[in-house]
């Protein structure tokens, strides 16, 4: 990403810079991409691709480039440039930023911090969760309640590794994400209060990865830091 904004810096043609926060109001955001892509595109397409990306995104459009990059971490600000001003995207990629991985499914975890794309701390586990029981009557109101003491013992058994590797780096960490399945990550951030402190800097959830292991949680860390390019071409 950094070379194609090295290449993007190089261009000399007419070009303007627009940068985008998330949370941009809808209307507004197709208002100020309307100012600087005309009626060469519906500025309501480059609307949605932002706002589902939650991290805002930053358009450059010119005669050499027209492309939009939605960046791993957030756009804070707003801004509208002359030519390819790539250096506020370029401050937002560079640091090497420390980053919490939590990634929870029924049965298995795996806790992780990078710096920068190197996967410095890790740990993983599993626990005792059995499927989901078929049959019905008093058999099933049992299960239930076996299931829902296991649950309860996989999410406090995270919830202790997560404090034990994430506490003594928390001044560190500037961004955490969750990954995995929706209901473990709901319980685990409902049950371990240790996580509130991290609200604020939460970047958008890995829901499409498979039971958590070291390597999903490597890839994982692969993903928190891709970027997503979307280039129009010229006729």
């Amino acid at each position: 990403m950094l070379a194609l904004l090295a290449e993007l810096d190089a261009e000399r043609g007419a070009a303007r810079s627009l940068y985008l926060p998330a949370a941009l109001g809808s209307e507004e955001m197709g208002r100020v991409v309307g100012e600087v892509v005309g009626t060469e595109i519906n500025p309501a397409e480059v609307a949605r691709f932002v706002s589902a990306s939650a991290t805002g995104g930053a358009m450059f459009w010119g005669t050499a480039r027209r492309l939009l990059v939605l960046p791993p971490f957030p756009v804070r600000e707003k801004y509208l440039a002359i030519g390819y001003d790539v250096e506020p995207l370029r401050s937002v990629l560079q640091p090497d930023f420390t980053i919490a991985l939590i990634l929870v499914r029924m049965g298995a975890f795996a806790i992780g911090v990078c710096r920068g794309e190197e996967l410095v701390l890790s740990k993983v586990g599993t626990g005792l969760v059995h499927a989901r029981h078929k049959k019905g009557g008093s058999s099933q109101r049992r299960f239930q309640r076996r299931q829902d003491r296991e649950v309860d013992v996989f999410i406090e058994r995270v919830c202790g590794h997560v404090r034990e590797r994430l506490e003594p780096r928390v001044k560190e960490i500037n961004y955490l994400v969750y990954g995995g399945g929706r209901e473990a990550i709901r319980l685990l951030r409902k049950e371990c209060q240790f996580l509130n402190q991290f609200d604020d800097c939460l970047l958008p959830s890995l829901l499409d990865i498979p039971s958590p292991r070291k390597v999903v949680l490597e890839a994982a860390v692969m993903s928190v830091w891709s970027n997503q390019v979307i280039e129009w071409q010229q006729a």
